[in-house]
């Protein structure tokens, strides 16, 4: 491949996009290839996409129609779920070169190299493979995350995920541990496990608690970090397991409601009185434990009464953190054909009524940290500050200058509340 050839990325959506982008970086920097930001002149551009709302999708078409009009003579590919969505509309428009699906993203490399090679070629040439990806590059981040599962069996009424990215399959166990030792001895610090349902992992006779217990085994300076996970399909094992001080003690738990009527409408498979005694439970054994979570707002028949259960009930969790969703319809989905379609009028201010009562919860939250200890792995140098994360993945601010992915004790000291960005100050132990 010509080394004087630019490529830049765009994603959009999950951790899971940003995983595979990642890997896909590292692999065309090691082909030759100069990345370049976004709005830079380059010769291919390839955008991961996301179809998860409608917004998703306004903001993916956006990104495609700009670097479209921007660039006549690139290479532009299109990727991600969008593509799954959509694939004979994305594989008609004038401008994409080629739109390739979430089962062969990880042969975009092998497509541009022939492309260039003036092959004539197709994503559809190149084998199906989930979790075929390089190694990321850890001058990309401190911290790393590893796709152990694809897909989701759940089919929640509002969820356009397992059409997208299908049924739900799981990466051997031995690749997994073996990718995450080669990542430590790389240098990378932190290891994040991601999917689209990590919860219902299963490969052969090992669940997602066998996996996590694994690489808690692994030697190597790191931690392992749990990324959106169901509450679902784990318990007393993986209780036990936040135990090891390479477990961080965060999960971000999908609640999605406070009421038990929307949940069931939702098609989720658990109740608010589980949900929350599950909290409780792991509260007991860490009280400092971190949870963040999902909310939907506004999905179709949510009465105020609904929505005042949810809005009690994120209350009572205390989650440091509330991802705020206004329902989307999307086509395909039970819920965008269920009635009593609630207006946006109601669900902006439902939405801004959840974030008002995260940010209480947030600083609560904080302030009960103040003048306790984090394990924090530095992310960002500045002139006379250095910022990172701790174990509960709390932000930090430290005024020294630290090295980027060096792990230092921080006692914390003090609140910064900022613009609704608040960050916890500290100083090295």
């Amino acid at each position: 491949m010509d080394k004087s050839r630019k490529i830049a990325f765009k994603t959009l959506g999950c951790r899971l996009n940003q995983y595979e982008t990642d890997a896909l970086i590292s692999e065309f920097r090691h082909r030759g290839y100069e990345v370049v930001l976004f709005d830079q002149l380059a010769d291919v551009y390839v955008v991961n996409t996301c179809t998860v709302t409608n917004q998703s999708d306004h903001k993916s078409r956006n990104m495609i129609n700009q670097v479209i009009r921007r660039n006549g003579n690139s290479v532009v590919i299109v990727t991600g779920c969008m593509v799954n969505h959509y694939k004979n509309i994305m594989e008609q428009q004038a401008g994409i070169t080629y739109a390739v699906q979430n089962d062969r993203k990880s042969s975009i490399v092998s497509l541009v190299e022939a492309h260039f090679n003036g092959e004539v070629t197709s994503p559809d040439l190149f084998p199906a493979d989930k979790f075929h990806f390089p190694l990321t590059d850890n001058s990309l981040h401190t911290r790393s995350l590893i796709k152990i599962q694809d897909g989701c069996d759940n089919y929640c009424s509002y969820c356009i995920i397992p059409k997208v990215r299908g049924r739900a399959v799981s990466r051997p166990l031995d690749e997994i541990l073996e990718n995450i030792r080669r990542l430590v001895d790389t240098g990378f610090k932190e290891v994040v496990l991601t999917g689209v349902n990590i919860g219902r992992y299963q490969y052969e006779n090992e669940n997602f608690e066998d996996l996590v217990e694994k690489i808690t085994g692994l030697p190597g300076d790191f931690r392992l970090r749990i990324s959106s996970i169901e509450p679902e399909g784990f318990g007393e094992k993986l209780f036990d397991l936040f135990a090891h001080p390479k477990l961080t003690p965060h999960l971000h738990l999908c609640l999605q409601s406070g009421s038990d009527n929307i949940l069931k409408k939702m098609h989720r498979k658990y109740d608010v009185k589980a949900f929350m005694g599950m909290m409780e439970n792991i509260r007991k054994r860490y009280p400092d434990f971190n949870f963040t979570t999902d909310i939907i707002v506004g999905f179709p028949g949510e009465t105020e009464e609904d929505f005042l259960q949810s809005a009690e009930i994120v209350r009572q969790a205390r989650f440091s953190h509330i991802h705020t969703f206004k329902f989307s319809k999307r086509d395909g989905t039970l819920a965008a054909r269920m009635e009593n379609q609630v207006s946006d009028v109601v669900k902006t201010e439902r939405s801004r009524i959840i974030r008002e009562i995260s940010q209480e919860n947030k600083l609560k939250y904080y302030r009960s940290m103040l003048g306790k200890q984090q394990k924090v792995l530095i992310e960002k140098e500045g002139k006379n500050f250095s910022m990172g994360y701790g174990q509960h993945y709390l932000p930090v601010r430290v005024c020294r200058k630290v090295s980027n992915n060096s792990m230092v004790k921080v006692l914390l000291t003090d609140i910064d509340e900022g613009e609704n960005k608040p960050v916890l100050v500290g100083r090295i132990m």
